[in-house]
């Protein structure tokens, strides 16, 4: 029942970026449930309830700890340098680079 729950969303996300970018649409899944599809490419229940129950199962999950959008650095292992940080924005310390 959930296979045919996320073939029936990737159909309406399918349908959501071609009636336009930028709209959001209402939608219902094959189960009944509301849920409204963002121009990202994301989706999320129009219950309040349910999205945070939504949110809660999808907290779990490591792949959505990801980089916070305001970050630099992060990538191959290594940190992450907030806004504020001394290091934030300093360019390169290669003197052939400067």
């Amino acid at each position: 029942m959930r296979l045919l729950a996320v073939l029936a969303l990737n159909a309406l996300i399918g349908a959501a970026s071609a009636a336009g970018e930028g709209a959001v649409i209402d939608a219902t899944t094959a189960g009944g449930d509301k849920v409204r599809l963002l121009p990202n490419g994301r989706w999320e229940f129009v219950d309040v309830a349910r999205q945070a129950d939504a949110r809660k199962v999808a907290d779990t999950y490591p792949e959505n700890h990801l980089r916070p959008e305001s970050a630099q650095g992060g990538w191959l292992g290594g940190r992450y340098i907030m806004p504020g940080d001394k290091e934030y924005n300093r360019g390169t310390l290669n003197p052939k680079m400067r």
